[in-house]
């Protein structure tokens, strides 16, 4: 399986701050960095670095962030489903998903986001991929963006639709959770039938139930 890793940059501007967008970025050049003290969704923003660091050194790994001066005020990773999960469980080399996604609060309403995503998917990197995201509403900032469940998740299939990302039917139970959760995938171009077909077996684990 072939991992593209096709170096890609942006740059724009923010209140008058300069920003650049890039990636897939080295681990090295990650170690460079510090983490914005309000990258903290997920993991205390250190830790989150470290991670980010980790995700970037792997075969499969891509990390974009978006940095101003020598601070990460955004960024989304993609890496393998982790091997405790359900969508690992069709052994699937060309499957990938897009893990976290986090923009910094101050930076929030720049296009951030959108830029971040759609970079990774740049130069045809990801085109022998199918790419999926889980989208769960205990991950969602409702309270910093002020949404409620349903339009914070109108807000990020936005998001994921910009790379042309669409919502998949699943019987995975953490989704079926609650109806504000769902799956968003992408196949590229270039995924033979075959995967498509192990992909189908994954997201219905219950198909008697159908």
């Amino acid at each position: 399986m072939e991992h593209r890793k096709i170096p890609v940059s942006h740059t724009l501007i923010h209140n008058g701050e300069d920003i650049t967008v890039a990636g897939p970025m080295l681990p090295e050049t990650l170690e460079g960095l510090a983490m914005h003290s309000g990258l903290d969704a997920f993991r205390k923003p250190r830790e989150q670095l470290e991670a980010l660091i980790e995700i970037a050194g792997l075969p499969e790994g891509r990390v974009i962030a978006a940095v101003a001066g020598n601070i990460i005020i955004g960024y989304v990773t993609f890496h393998y489903p982790d091997e405790l999960e359900l969508w690992s469980q069709g052994g699937m080399a060309d499957l990938v998903e897009l893990g976290a996604i986090e923009v910094a609060d101050n930076y929030r309403g720049s296009g951030l986001a959108k830029l971040l995503v759609g970079s990774a998917f740049e130069e045809e990197q990801l085109e022998n991929c199918i790419v999926f995201t889980t989208e769960y509403y205990w991950h969602w900032d409702l309270k910093g963006s002020g949404l409620d469940v349903w339009a914070y998740r109108q807000m990020m299939e936005k998001l994921m639709q910009t790379v042309n990302m669409v919502w998949y039917a699943t019987d995975d139970p953490e989704i079926c959770s609650h109806p504000a959760n769902c799956l968003m995938v992408r196949i590229g171009r270039e995924v033979p039938m075959s995967s498509q077909e192990t992909f189908d077996r994954v997201r219905f684990r219950q198909r008697f139930m159908y």
